[in-house]
């Protein structure tokens, strides 16, 4: 990345042109997906479908099933034909790692592969945001829109992303492991007073977060709470602090959206719950908000300069939202969004961008600079010629 005219760059490669015919692609979507968060991926994904099929973009839908399947599904289709599962219309696919592998009909006879030139990514939490699929697009050679597999990893778990913003300098709330040798300790032992909040370490979307009174209580949750199982964090329950969200971007050049306040439905709501982000007809995109929010300039630059710091230091892609916590003198980033609810469309107001414009950006992003490319260089087998006695020894 570098700086000029007072404009920050990404640099991908001086070798690789990034005037994409982006209307000659072939255009994968993906959506859905095995996560708590499918509904409102579907949402997304049709949101892509309909503008990039609008656009006259070669693209054709692939929807990820709850169980875990894929399916080909036309552009066109809506948000109530997936309400019961897979639309009738839907026909099976399999996705195939290995140099020849990607997108592929089969039949008992035969398997037709997919051409795509790329894929963009839609879908939100679960395996779809935590690099569990983009690793399965690395190793079936296709480009994709969004974080790779490590800043995805990272983005996901909100302890490792908690101890890079520390090591950085950024601020951040304390946050603390919920574990079970920890099981037991004091309230005196945990670096802030309660109340306390409970959140599922890898998640997002404010799902099971839940708001506890004391320590007990907070392991108490982390036990039979199904969104805990995984792994808890627990932070200060901040009452005082509002929610401001920003969304970024580093392609063709980096870009900080507009700030928004998103707001709550109910003043008697502890946090910004999941109904108040995506209860609308589509999803985060109709959530009320207060857009532009109402902050003074210093706080706007801040959040800019913290953003902009995070695309190095998470290996940010494609479009990503920052959510920060904002009060009187204070500010706090919360988390990382890495395939953000509406892909953040809605908070390109100043600067301006159309949605097209910014599904273009990544999908030549992802086409100049894929995610990550794999090499064997330097295994050339000396290794193995001097353990060659190993069978051997082991007998």
């Amino acid at each position: 990345m570098h700086k000029v005219s007072g404009m920050y760059f990404c640099t991908i490669s001086s070798e690789v042109s990034v005037n994409f015919a982006v209307d000659k692609m072939s255009i994968g979507v993906v959506f859905g997906g095995p996560s708590d968060e499918h509904d409102v991926s579907v949402l997304t994904g049709l949101q892509a479908l309909h503008e990039l099929h609008g656009a006259v973009r070669k693209v054709l839908g692939i929807y990820w099933s709850k169980p875990g399947d894929f399916y080909r599904v036309p552009p066109v289709l809506e948000a109530m034909e997936f309400r019961d599962g897979v639309p009738r219309v839907a026909e099976p696919l399999v996705l195939e790692v290995g140099p020849r592998g990607g997108f592929a009909h089969r039949s008992r006879m035969a398997k037709k592969h997919i051409p795509l030139d790329v894929v963009v990514n839609c879908c939100h939490g679960g395996p779809g945001e935590d690099g569990t699929l983009q690793a399965m697009l690395e190793m079936a050679g296709l480009s994709f829109t969004g974080q790779g597999v490590a800043g995805s990893a990272l983005s996901m778990d909100k302890l490792a992303f908690y101890g890079v913003a520390v090591s950085a300098g950024i601020p951040v709330l304390p946050r603390i492991l919920l574990s079970s040798e920890s099981e037991g300790s004091r309230s005196e032992d945990v670096p802030f007073d309660p109340p306390y909040i409970v959140k599922p370490r890898f998640g997002g979307s404010s799902i099971g977060v839940e708001v506890v009174a004391d320590l007990v209580t907070a392991y108490a949750r982390a036990k039979v709470s199904p969104y805990l199982q995984r792994g808890a964090v627990l932070e200060p329950y901040r009452p005082d602090l509002a929610d401001l969200n920003v969304a970024v971007r580093c392609f063709p050049a980096i870009e900080v959206s507009a700030v928004e306040r998103p707001l709550r439905q109910s003043d008697s709501e502890e946090i910004l719950s999941y109904e108040d982000k995506y209860s609308g007809r589509e999803g985060m995109a109709s959530a009320p908000r207060e857009l532009p929010a109402k902050v003074d300039a210093t706080v706007m630059a801040n959040i800019a300069d913290i953003s902009r710091s995070l695309i190095d230091l998470v290996a940010l892609r494609g479009i990503t939202r920052v959510d920060f916590l904002w009060g009187e003198g204070e500010l706090y980033l919360n988390e990382v969004n890495s395939i953000p609810g509406s892909l953040a469309r809605y908070l390109w107001i100043d600067p301006e961008r159309r949605f097209i414009e910014l599904l273009d950006g990544m999908i030549s992003e992802a086409l100049a600079g894929p995610a990550v490319t794999y090499s064997a260089l330097g295994a050339d087998g000396s290794v193995l010629e001097k353990a060659s006695d190993m069978a051997s020894k082991l007998a």
